[in-house]
């Protein structure tokens, strides 16, 4: 059985090599928790005891073995993508927390890892509204 032998990072991308040599990797887009992390942080990573998932007990973030061999790259040039562009004055953990969504969701889809459905982004939209027409009654 394959197992995860180590994990290291390099500019934008996280690696993975398993015990019988093959490497792969994945941008840290798809992990925004690891993409946000310091280097000391992302050093600071347990192999699980059957050695097909990382813990960084710190940050909170569990990776499986598996989600190394998706395909998905960074498209940031999504709807949802050029609504944070064009405003990166917002805080995307805030915004994810007036949504009710979890905050590495929402990084996924600013990056276009994952696709939300077209009420996902109508809610994420109306968020935005409401924050807009909140600053206009100031």
């Amino acid at each position: 059985m394959k197992k995860i032998q180590k994990i290291w990072f390099d500019g934008e991308r996280i690696f993975m090599q398993t015990t019988d040599g093959e490497k792969l990797s994945r941008p840290l887009e798809a992990f925004p928790t690891l993409k946000d992390a310091s280097e000391e942080d992302r050093a600071d990573y347990k192999i699980g005891r059957f050695g097909d998932d990382v813990r960084w007990e710190k940050l909170d973030e569990d990776i499986h073995m598996s989600s190394f061999y998706e395909q998905q790259e960074p498209n940031p040039d999504n709807e949802i993508g050029r609504l944070f562009s064009a405003f990166p004055q917002l805080n995307v953990s805030e915004m994810a927390r007036y949504i009710g969504i979890n905050k590495s969701l929402l990084a996924k889809y600013i990056y276009g890892i994952k696709k939300p459905s077209d009420q996902r982004v109508q809610q994420i939209k109306e968020a935005l509204h409401a924050i807009g027409q909140q600053l206009i009654a100031v």
